[in-house]
Order: structure tokens, then C-alpha cells, then sequence
């Protein structure tokens, strides 16, 4: 069964001014769409053809250099567009918002150690949120690797996800990273962050 490029949640339009247009229709029409294109060739006629990606996902340490790439990039962009949401942002509250608050201090100290990750990780990569032994906790991963890997640095239940590659952002932002990873907190979707907390519980 042949991995498909999930459609996008929204218009490519939505995440403005924020994420722009034409990055939206980049970042999903052609990079998300060449790593479903690249895993699918990779896995043609091999054991791992009929695997979900959770389990290519999981067991990157034993596959192939392209599967493990192109596979976490499928996954890892299907999260993120998940993730996101026009009209978002804000703090999150309930449960969510007591765990950040209790874990880092305060929601504004959580933003300045996320995008800390994310502006600490060299080349291309990954800042995440996840849940670790029932804890949060800030993590960064390179290329499209991610927590649920079992070669991950720190393993976790991901529960946010931002992308770091220059291809994110830099039709935008240009080299200036912080700026976009400042940006990103206006359409991240803490409803949807929220009910991955409670499920990772």
C-alpha cells in the first residue's frame, strides 16, 4: 500500500501573514511531497512495503538511510501541518497550560527554551515538545529524525512539532530564524497539542 500526501487542513493561504503563500504551497506541494514520492520508491519490493510509517518510524536505527529519511519526513510534516491552525495561538489552558506553567516556570519561559531548541539546532532539524515518562520536556532532532525514533538523542511521545529547515521559512524570513520560530506561536493549534498531551498521559 503506497503512502499518499495528505491534504493540507486549511487553505494554503490560511497562515498568513505568518507562513506565507507560496512557502505553504512549497513546503507541502513539493518537499512533502517528494519525501512520500522518495519513500515509496524506497520501500517498493522490500519487507518494509507493507509496514505502517509508525513502524518505519520507530524503527529507524534498523532501516535503510532513504526510508529512515524520507519516512520521517512524511511523518514529521503530517504532524506539523496538524499542528497548525489560522486563527490560533494564545496560551494553552487547562491541563496543557498547568504542565508548561508547572515544567518551565511560565508559558513565556517555555516559548524563549522551545525556540532556544529551535534556534540552537545546527543546519536542518527539528524542535519538538514531547511527553517523557509522563513529563514534559523541550527536545531538538536533526534532518527529519524525531522523538519516537529509537535512535532519538531523548525519546518521547511528540506532541508539538516545528520545522527548522531553511525550507520553512526563508522565502519570508531569510536567515532569520528566530523571527519565524517568533511568528509560528500565532497558528500553533494548543487544542490539537492538548488532546495529544491528554492521549500521551
Amino acid at each position: 500500500m503506497a503512502f499518499t500526501l495528505p491534504a493540507l487542513p486549511y487553505a494554503h493561504d490560511a497562515l498568513e501573514p505568518h507562513i506565507d503563500t507560496l512557502t505553504m504551497q512549497i513546503h507541502h506541494g513539493k518537499h512533502h511531497q517528494a519525501y512520500v514520492d522518495n519513500l515509496n520508491k524506497a520501500i517498493a519490493g522490500t519487507p518494509n512495503e507493507n509496514k505502517s510509517l509508525e513502524e518505519l518510524v520507530r524503527n529507524a536505527g534498523a532501516i535503510s538511510a532513504p526510508v529512515r529519511n524520507n519516512g520521517g519526513g512524511h511523518w514529521n510534516h503530517t504532524f506539523f501541518w496538524e499542528s497548525l491552525a489560522p486563527n490560533a495561538g494564545g496560551a494553552p489552558s487547562g491541563a496543557l497550560g498547568d504542565a508548561i506553567n508547572s515544567t518551565f516556570g511560565s508559558f513565556d519561559e517555555f516559548k524563549t527554551k522551545f525556540a532556544a531548541a529551535g534556534v540552537g539546532r545546527f543546519g536542518s532539524g527539528w524542535a519538538w515538545l514531547i511527553v517523557k515518562d509522563g513529563k514534559l520536556e523541550i527536545s531538538s532532532t536533526p534532518n527529519q529524525d524525531n522523538p519516537l525514533m529509537d535512535v532519538a538523542e531523548v525519546k518521547g511521545t511528540p506532541i508539538l512539532g516545528v520545522d527548522v529547515w531553511e525550507h520553512a521559512y526563508y522565502l519570508k524570513y531569510q536567515n532569520k530564524r528566530p523571527d519565524y520560530l517568533a511568528a509560528i506561536w500565532n497558528v500553533i493549534s494548543w487544542n490539537k497539542v492538548a488532546e495529544r498531551f491528554a492521549a500521551a498521559k
